[in-house]
């Protein structure tokens, strides 16, 4: 009976001695949460979690009182686009540029052998003979005139004879006169083939009318081609960009032509690019309410494409505000707030109104000044509770 009596009086001394060892763990956990007194938080001078809280000093900064922010997208220049087309119908014989080669102006693109080449070539010969008769007409009659006159100074010839003469003489000039420019036209016409008057050939060479890269092409060796307004390649210089925004009508008043903007792309996000703009649209599209604004972009790097997307932005004027880290700013039902600390261990949760986040910097419009200080890592300490 004793050793029953011994093996229950020690069980009851194990049991209350969990329920002490119990009572002592949760009074810890306890002491770890932080507490909330009149909307604060507090945490005891001696929670290990002080140590993982960092706070930060709030400062002014100056930041854009007015700013346009509209998302655009990448262009090549209107101004710098060239569709190459066929001067004269033909066959093409040899094609020297592909997609995507970089040419020069003046670099020969495709030759083609064309008959009209040839006509032409033939008709300035047809001129060339009919302006070496017309010369020939012309001193024929500048010697029968001379004979005449000779004539009728010595009485041998009458008055009509001589005026006879003169008209012949005038008729051969413009005859002359005639034939020369017939010639000049069909140099001009050969020399708009792109091809040397005193070199005949039925061969055309198409040559690039600027520099740039073949962005588009449709056309290979063999064709016989036709259609002078087909264009066989399209060559874009993209040594010069534009990027097409579309503003808003309420931001309009906020960008004049001739204003330096800056440009971020969603390709290079850590870079600002500066352009200037170049046009605004004269109408307003009125199902977006929007107005197009086009701004160029030096590329000589060749690092922008067209199609890139991104967004321009522009401002007038600053203003002082306050700016904290961006991991200072807890989202939550809706709202922004940041926890400032009001003294060793205190903390409130302080709602506010913030502006666009810019490099990990967000602008606070309202709820902070200079000199509040700010929990920026470790809050989620302070909300466990």
């Amino acid at each position: 009976m004793k050793p029953l009596l011994i093996l229950s009086i020690f069980v009851l001394i194990l049991l209350a001695g969990c329920r002490r060892s119990e009572t002592a763990v949760a009074d810890s956990a306890r002491a770890e949460e932080p507490a909330r007194d009149q909307g604060e938080i507090v945490l005891p001078p001696d929670s290990p979690k002080l140590k993982r809280i960092r706070t930060l000093l709030v400062t002014a900064a100056q930041y854009p009182a007015e700013e346009l922010i509209a998302p655009g997208k990448v262009e090549a220049n209107p101004n710098r686009i060239s569709r190459v087309l066929v001067p004269v119908p033909g066959r093409v014989r040899h094609v020297a540029a592909g997609l995507g080669d970089a040419v020069s102006e003046g670099q020969v693109l495709l030759t083609m052998e064309s008959a009209e080449a040839g006509a032409a070539f033939a008709v300035q010969t047809q001129a060339q003979a009919h302006l070496r008769q017309s010369r020939a007409a012309l001193s024929k009659a500048e010697k029968d005139l001379a004979r005449v006159r000779d004539l009728y100074e010595h009485r041998a010839s009458a008055l009509k004879e001589v005026t006879g003469a003169e008209n012949d003489l005038t008729q051969a000039q413009a005859s002359v006169d005639e034939a020369a420019a017939e010639l000049q036209s069909a140099r001009y016409r050969i020399e708009g083939l792109g091809l040397k008057p005193e070199s005949p050939t039925r061969e055309v060479a198409v040559r690039a009318p600027i520099s740039g890269k073949v962005l588009e092409i449709s056309v290979a060796p063999g064709e016989y081609r036709n259609d002078t307004n087909a264009p066989l390649m399209t060559i874009v210089d993209l040594s010069t960009v534009w990027i097409t925004s579309e503003v808003p009508e309420n931001a309009l008043r906020l960008i004049t032509t001739g204003e330096r903007i800056q440009i971020e792309l969603a390709a290079y996000p850590d870079e600002v690019f500066e352009g200037r703009v170049r046009r605004i649209a004269d109408t307003l599209d009125p199902q977006t309410r929007t107005v197009k604004v086009q701004a160029e972009l030096d590329n000589r790097a060749g690092r922008l494409r067209p199609e890139m997307f991104g967004r321009i932005r522009h401002s007038h004027g600053t203003r002082s505000v306050v700016a904290v880290p961006e991991t200072a700013v807890l989202e939550g039902s809706g709202s922004r707030t940041v926890l400032v600390e009001r003294g060793p261990g205190r903390f409130a949760s302080v709602p506010v109104k913030t502006g666009e986040v810019r490099k990990g910097v967000v602008p606070v419009l309202e709820g902070l000044k200079a000199g509040d200080r700010v929990v920026v890592d470790g809050a989620i300490l302070l909300r466990s509770r």
